[in-house]
């Protein structure tokens, strides 16, 4: 079989090149880096073993920028307020699509090219990374056999020290202070975009702050398991000088007194990197979910996972990695459009987790005792 052929645009950010790292050391693929900086692509690519490099705008590529290619994957964001530039490109030049989408109107509008993608027979996948790809992974092998769902919970928690990106940090400030809607209580409410914070107690991590956040989990957990009471999804930052930072920085936006802090990201990324040097190198994510098992009991069902060593950004691309797998085994998915949600096995990415010194834990307990690890 001939190897696959790969175009990786935002090869040069945090999540693009741990992607590059991983993918060049997998059998069959074809890797070419591709980014606005020719400079920072030549060091990495030479880094990496001499890969081929294309300087490419993600907001102004074309089918024919993407010609000869099986597959093009998108790691540059942000995501938030983005045009589909890439998925339209792909689709033209008939090529199977891969993104590591943030976005929730950009995953929610996924659909729309539904129709285009399968007349092109390519396949258009949005949201490979920690969530949903992962995420949904990790509830459909906690909640296996059960008859129900009644909430969800997910935390993912940076260490400090971790490396962060501008498209990042222009990411969360998108929403911050905003109305984000959610499904609490059994119907959908508004909340203020890092807003409910709180302290989350994260198992063999210790307590982190939690805020909520707009993502694409709250519409997808809410779409695919119907959960009776509440489906959350909140992140942290380590320091609380940081965290609660934010929240403070978050009250105009509320009060209407600005429109968004998004353009203050450089300012605020630079004021992390001061930081750096503070906190930790352990990022976590933290999956709760709880329901009815196949008797019809009350059933609680957890999941974590430890990064140590700054190895958390390498956990937002190893569902595009196991995709990637699967395109150079010839499983390809069916053509159409949609979001990274019951693609993946959680199995699929444990070889990933072990060979990056990434721990996990899952354990079912039915409200009295432990019943089984995962």
């Amino acid at each position: 079989m001939a190897d696959l052929r790969v175009l990786l645009i935002g090869a040069t950010g945090v999540f693009g090149s741990r992607l590059a790292e991983r993918a060049v050391r997998e059998p069959g693929i074809a890797l070419t880096l591709a980014a606005r900086d020719r400079t920072k692509l030549d060091a990495l690519a030479a880094r990496l073993g001499g890969l081929a490099v294309r300087v490419i705008d993600r907001d102004r590529v074309t089918g024919a920028d993407l010609a000869g290619f099986d597959v093009v994957v998108d790691a540059a964001g942000p995501f938030q307020a983005s045009a589909p530039t890439v998925i339209v490109a792909a689709v033209a030049a008939r090529v199977h699509y891969i993104d590591l989408a943030d976005g929730r109107d950009f995953v929610a509008a996924i659909g729309d090219h539904d129709a285009a993608a399968k007349a092109a027979g390519v396949s258009v996948t949005c949201g490979a990374s920690s969530i949903p790809a992962l995420s949904h992974a990790v509830i459909d092998a906690l909640t296996a056999g059960w008859a129900g769902i009644d909430s969800i919970r997910i935390g993912i928690f940076p260490g400090n020290r971790a490396p962060r990106g501008l498209a990042v940090v222009q990411a969360i400030l998108s929403y911050v202070g905003h109305p984000v809607r959610v499904w609490r209580g059994g119907r959908w409410t508004d909340v203020p975009g890092w807003g409910m914070t709180q302290r989350w107690a994260v198992p063999g991590v210790g307590r982190r702050w939690a805020s909520v956040c707009d993502t694409p989990e709250q519409d997808l957990l809410v779409a695919r398991y119907a959960p009776r009471e509440s489906a959350e999804f909140f992140a942290g930052m380590e320091l609380s000088l940081l965290h609660l930072g934010l929240a403070l920085l978050a009250l105009p936006v509320r009060w209407g007194w600005i429109s968004s802090l998004r353009p203050a990201s450089r300012p605020l990324l630079a004021v992390a990197r001061l930081l750096l040097p503070f906190g930790s190198d352990v990022g976590a994510m933290d999956v709760i979910v709880t329901g009815r098992d196949a008797r019809g009991a009350p059933v609680d069902a957890r999941w974590t996972l430890r990064a140590d060593g700054n190895r958390g950004p390498y956990v937002p691309v190893l569902a595009a990695l196991a995709l990637l797998r699967r395109f150079g085994t010839g499983r390809t998915p069916a053509p159409g459009a949609r979001a990274c949600t019951g693609m993946l096995t959680l199995a699929e990415s444990e070889q990933d987790f072990a060979a990056l010194g990434i721990t996990t834990r899952g354990v079912e307990e039915d409200r009295s005792r432990l019943m089984h690890q995962l």
